[in-house]
C-alpha cells in the first residue's frame, strides 16, 4: 500500500507538470479556499458535480452484504446494503471516473486508502470524504478506543470530558483516513420505547445542547488541521418523539414544541460551528424531513445562517417515494429533496442518472447543483484532503488505542455510571464478601461496549466479571453464564444461579439489553430496535427474583441504552447501578465503584419510568400533566432526571440572589453553598432550574438552565453561582414571538430535578 501511495503521488506531480500552462488554482494550497472551490467547480462536468452529491457504502461492505442478504431484505434494512444488478467492480469504476463523492461503512484504513487511490485516478483527482458513525469513539471500526455512549457521557454532566473525547476520536478517525463523523445526535429523547435513547444526551434541551456543542467543537477544531474531522448534527428533527415509539414513525408536534424543545440544541450546534447536518427519517407534521423546505431552507439556512451541507440518512430520500408516498417515483423524490435543500444523498445507484436527467430537463437549475457541490468541496478543502488524501498505516496504531485515550475511556466510564439506589451495602467490603456469585446476560460479554460498536479484541474489553477479578482478586467468584441473548435464556441456568446464590456471601446480577450490531436481528436496544415495553426481556426478572429469594444480599447492575422499568428490583434489592453502555473499560469502572475505589458522581440525563404506561414522563412537563394522578399506580417516576447517589453526603444552603428585581434585559446571580458533610471526597453535580410562575402561555414546572461539577473534599464547602440571563427567561408568546414577561420567576438549585432536592428563591422581572 505504501508503494501504491508513492506511485499515485508521483502521478499527481506529473499531472501538475503537464498542465503547467493551465494554472490549476484548486491544486494550490496557498490559494484561498473559496477561489480553489470556484476554480474546481468551473472545470467539472454536470455528471461529476452530481457524483459529488452521492455517497456509497464501501466495497468490503458490499461483498459481505451480498453474501448474507437477498434483494428483498434491503427495503427495511438500515445497516447493510448492496446494489442489485451492479457489483463492487462497478463501484470501483465509478470512483475512478469521479462519480462518487463519499463513502460510508468503510471500516479499515487499508480499504480507505485503496478507495482514495481510485478516486485520485479520476480526471480531476477530487478526493472522496469518508463518513463513519463514530458515536462514542470510532468504535464502529475495529481497534479503536471505545468510550461510554452519549447517554452515559451526558450523565457525567462533564462538558470538558465530552470535548476531550471528541478530540481524541477525531485523531483516531484521521489515523484511519476517516474524516466525517455522524455525531453528535442532539435529538431530545422523550420516549423510552425508542431504541436510540442511548445515542442521545437525554431529555433536557439545555443539557443536550451543551453536550452537543462542545462535542461539535471537539471534532472540528478549526477545520484546518489534519487532526480535525467534520461533525454531523442529527437527526433534524422530531424523530426522538415518534408517535408509537418506533424509529422513523411520524412525529406530530406543535410548532411551539418544535421550537422550544427540539430546535434549541440544533441551533446551538450550528452556532458552535457545525458544518454538516443530517435530516431525520420521519415525517414531521405530514411532511417528510428529507423534503421539508421549511426545515432545511427557512429555518436552518434562513433563520440560523447554516453554511455547511445537509446529508440524507440511509436511503431516506428513496423513502419519500416508497414509504411516505409523497412522491410518485424515485426521480420525483430526488427532485423534491434537492429543491427543498438537500446536498448529499446517502446512498444508492439511481441518484446520478435521475438527477442528471432532472437538470437536463430544466426542472433543477444547474446553479442549484452548484450550490450543493460548492458546500461539499469547501469541506474537502478545509479538511486538507487534497493535500493529505491518505493516512499512514505504519503510524496509525501509535494514535489509536493510545495509553492516553485508554485512560480517558476509563475515566469517562467512572463518571458515567449512576448509582440509583443504595441502602448502605455499597461500597463493598473485601473482607466481608469473600464468596460472590455473578450472573446475568451482561456479566461477561462485549455487549458492555454499547451500540455502534464493532467487536473489539477481547483483551481491549473489560467486562463486569473481568473488573471484579481485577479489583477484588482474592474473592472467590462463582460465575453462572446466562448467555448473551435475553430472548433465549435457559430456565435451567436461571435455577442454577438461584441454587448457587444461597451459598454465596453476595450476589451480583448484571442484566439489561443487548445492543451488538454484528447480531443485528437479535438486539433488544439500539437503532431500529424499538419496544412496546421497558421491562427486562426474557427470564431476566425471574433471574433477579429467584437470586434475591436466596436471602443473600443481591446487587443489580444494568447495562442498557434505554431506561428500564425495574420497579420490583428497586423495592426488593439493596443496591442498583445504572451503568448505561460504559464502553471498553466499563467492567473495571463498575467494579471500582462497587468497592469504593471510585466515588460515584453521575446523575441521570433522562427520567426512568416505573413502566411504559407512564410514557410520556419528563421532568419539564406542563403544570396540568398530573392534575389528575393515575388511579392505581404512582404518578412519580422510578428515578427522576438529575438523580444519582454518592458515597458521601452534601448539604445545600438556601439560595441567595444578588437582587430581587431585574429589568427585562438585566441579569442576576443565584448562589448556594454546597458542603461535603461526609467522610469521603466527592464530586457533586449542582443543578439549577427556573420556572416562570405565571405566564401568557403555559410553561414547564421547571427547566434546567445551568449545572456545575463541583469537586469537594470531605468537610469542604464551596459557593456555587449561576448567572441568570434574559435568554433563560425567554419563551414564545401566544403569537410565537420571543418575549420575557414581567412577573415572578422561581429559581431552584439542588441535587436533582425532584422538588425535595431543591432549594428555592423568587425574583421578579419589572
Amino acid at each position: 500500500m505504501k508503494k501504491q501511495i508513492i506511485a499515485i503521488g508521483i502521478a499527481l506531480a506529473c499531472t501538475a507538470c503537464s498542465n503547467s500552462e493551465d494554472k490549476m488554482i484548486y491544486k494550490d494550497p496557498s490559494s484561498p479556499v473559496s477561489e480553489r472551490v470556484e476554480d474546481l467547480l468551473s472545470r467539472m462536468t454536470l455528471e461529476e458535480k452530481i457524483g459529488q452529491m452521492n455517497q456509497f457504502v464501501g466495497v468490503e461492505h458490499i461483498k459481505n452484504a451480498e453474501a448474507t442478504l437477498k434483494e428483498e431484505d434491503l427495503h427495511n434494512n438500515t445497516a447493510n446494503a448492496f446494489y442489485p444488478g451492479h457489483t463492487y467492480k462497478d463501484l470501483e469504476k465509478w470512483t475512478t471516473e469521479g462519480l462518487v463523492g463519499s463513502f460510508l461503512h468503510v471500516l479499515t484504513l487499508k480499504e480507505a486508502n485503496y478507495l482514495q487511490g481510485l478516486a485520485l485516478q479520476s480526471r480531476l483527482q477530487i478526493p472522496v470524504i469518508f463518513g463513519i458513525d463514530a458515536i462514542h469513539g470510532n468504535a464502529n471500526a475495529p481497534d479503536n478506543t471505545v468510550y461510554p455512549t452519549n447517554i452515559g457521557l451526558a450523565s457525567s454532566f462533564d462538558t470538558t470530558m465530552a470535548y476531550r473525547i471528541a478530540r481524541e476520536t477525531a485523531a483516531e478517525m484521521r489515523a484511519m483516513n476517516m474524516h466525517w463523523t455522524f455525531n453528535p445526535n442532539v435529538e431530545v429523547a422523550r420516549d423510552p420505547r425508542w431504541g436510540r435513547v442511548g445515542e442521545t444526551y437525554g431529555e433536557d434541551p439545555f443539557l443536550v445542547g451543551a453536550m452537543g456543542a462542545v462535542t461539535t467543537r471537539g471534532y472540528q477544531g478549526d477545520l484546518n488541521s489534519e487532526n480535525d474531522v467534520l461533525a454531523c448534527v442529527k437527526h433534524f428533527v422530531g424523530g426522538s418523539e415518534p408517535i408509537n415509539g418506533t424509529n422513523g414513525s411520524p412525529a406530530d408536534l406543535s410548532e411551539r414544541t418544535i421550537r422550544e424543545v427540539f430546535f434549541p440544541p440544533f441551533e446551538q450546534n450550528i452556532k458552535a460551528g457545525a458544518m454538516s447536518l443530517m435530516t431525520a427519517h420521519n415525517e414531521l407534521n405530514g411532511v417528510p424531513c428529507h423534503s421539508n423546505e421549511w426545515l432545511m431552507e427557512d429555518v436552518l439556512r434562513g433563520e440560523w445562517g447554516f453554511k455547511g451541507f445537509v446529508v440524507s440518512d440511509w436511503m431516506d430520500i428513496e423513502h419519500i417515494y416508497d414509504v411516505h408516498a409523497t412522491a410518485e417515483n424515485l426521480k420525483e423524490a430526488f427532485y423534491q429533496s434537492i429543491m427543498a435543500g438537500m446536498d448529499m444523498h446517502m446512498h444508492g445507484i439511481y441518484w446520478n442518472e435521475y438527477v442528471t436527467e432532472l437538470v437536463r430537463e430544466g426542472r433543477i437549475p444547474e446553479s442549484r447543483i452548484d450550490a450543493s457541490v460548492r458546500r461539499i468541496l469547501t469541506m474537502k478543502f478545509r479538511l486538507g484532503l487534497f493535500e493529505h488524501p491518505f493516512a499512514d498505516e505504519e503510524k496509525s496504531m501509535d494514535i489509536r488505542l493510545s495509553p492516553q485515550h485508554r485512560q480517558t475511556a476509563l475515566q469517562a466510564a467512572r463518571q458515567s455510571i449512576v448509582l440509583v439506589k443504595n441502602d448502605g451495602i455499597l461500597p463493598l467490603s473485601k473482607d466481608k464478601y469473600k464468596n460472590i456469585m455473578v450472573t446475568g446476560i451482561n456479566a461477561d460479554d462485549i455487549n458492555i461496549l454499547g451500540d455502534w460498536s464493532a467487536p473489539q479484541k477481547r483483551e481491549n474489553v473489560s467486562t463486569v466479571l473481568d473488573g471484579l477479578k481485577k479489583i477484588a482478586p482474592n474473592a472467590q467468584i462463582d460465575f453462572v453464564d446466562q448467555g448473551w441473548d435475553p430472548r433465549n435464556m435457559s430456565a435451567a441456568k436461571v435455577d442454577e444461579a438461584a441454587a448457587k446464590a444461597k451459598k454465596a456471601d453476595l450476589n451480583i446480577v448484571v442484566a439489561g439489553e443487548y445492543m451488538m450490531r454484528f447480531r443485528w436481528t437479535e438486539r433488544t436496544s439500539g437503532e431500529d430496535t424499538d419496544r412496546s415495553d421497558i421491562d427486562l426481556v426474557g427470564l431476566q426478572n425471574q433471574l433477579i427474583q429467584k437470586v434475591a429469594q436466596s436471602g443473600v444480599p443481591t446487587i443489580l447492575i444494568l447495562i442498557s441504552g434505554r431506561p428500564l422499568g425495574v420497579e420490583w428490583a428497586d423495592e426488593h434489592l439493596p443496591a442498583i447501578i445504572n451503568a448505561w453502555e460504559p464502553g471498553m473499560y466499563g467492567g473495571q469502572a463498575i467494579a471500582e465503584i462497587l468497592y469504593g475505589e471510585v466515588n460515584p458522581s453521575a446523575k441521570l440525563a433522562v427520567t426512568i419510568p416505573r413502566s411504559i404506561g407512564q410514557t410520556q414522563i419528563i421532568y419539564n412537563h406542563k403544570p396540568s400533566q398530573y392534575f389528575h394522578p393515575y388511579a392505581t399506580t404512582p404518578s412519580t417516576p422510578l428515578y427522576p432526571f438529575g438523580h444519582g447517589l454518592s458515597y458521601t453526603t452534601y448539604n445545600y444552603s438556601d439560595v441567595v440572589l444578588s437582587k430581587s428585581e431585574i429589568p427585562a434585559n438585566g441579569t442576576l446571580k443565584a448562589s448556594v453553598k454546597v458542603k461535603n458533610t461526609g467522610e469521603r471526597d466527592g464530586v457533586e453535580i449542582v443543578q439549577m432550574y427556573i420556572r416562570d410562575r405565571f405566564s401568557s402561555v403555559s410553561r414547564p414546572v421547571k427547566e434546567m438552565k445551568g449545572f456545575a461539577r463541583v469537586e469537594l473534599k470531605a468537610g469542604e464547602e464551596k459557593e456555587v453561582s449561576f448567572e441568570i440571563t434574559p435568554q433563560m427567561l425567554t419563551f414564545l408568546d401566544v403569537k410565537m414571538h420571543p418575549v420575557v414577561e414581567k412577573g415572578e420567576f422561581i429559581v431552584m438549585i439542588g441535587a436533582s430535578s425532584a422538588d425535595k432536592d431543591l432549594k428555592k428563591a423568587s425574583f421578579f422581572v419589572k
